[in-house]
């Protein structure tokens, strides 16, 4: 049980720290918390609301994972090095990839609703 309550503690400081810092996980959290009406109004089902804020939540998840990335590269050198480079890169590529899925989903979503009104 201890090792649990650590590990909450961890995950606490970390979004303390992001919510505080990165302005990308702002901008991901915020959206959430707009998209929480905005998914209950476009969603047909309790399982499409939760997908459409599951799929933000992974956007935010991959970001994490994007900011880990960054501060290990840079605390291991700030020198340009092409592994550093790839690195980075290949982070801020899975991002997009989350948000090109998200938006997929999201898209979906409106294109189900506007039929069911058509």
């Amino acid at each position: 049980m201890q090792r649990l309550l650590n590990a909450f503690r961890h995950s606490a400081r970390a979004f303390d720290l992001l919510i505080r810092s990165e302005r990308a996980f702002q901008e991901e959290a915020a959206l959430f918390v707009l998209a929480i009406p905005l998914a209950y109004l476009l969603s047909t089902s309790w399982l499409g609301f939760a997908m459409l804020l599951a799929s933000i939540l992974f956007l935010m998840l991959v970001e994490v994972l994007n900011t880990a990335i960054e501060a290990t590269c840079n605390a291991v050198t700030r020198d340009f090095r092409p592994e550093i480079k790839l690195a980075k890169d290949c982070g801020s590529l899975a991002v997009l990839i989350a948000i090109i899925l998200t938006a997929g989903i999201w898209i979906g979503a409106l294109v189900q609703r506007i039929a069911l009104l058509a």
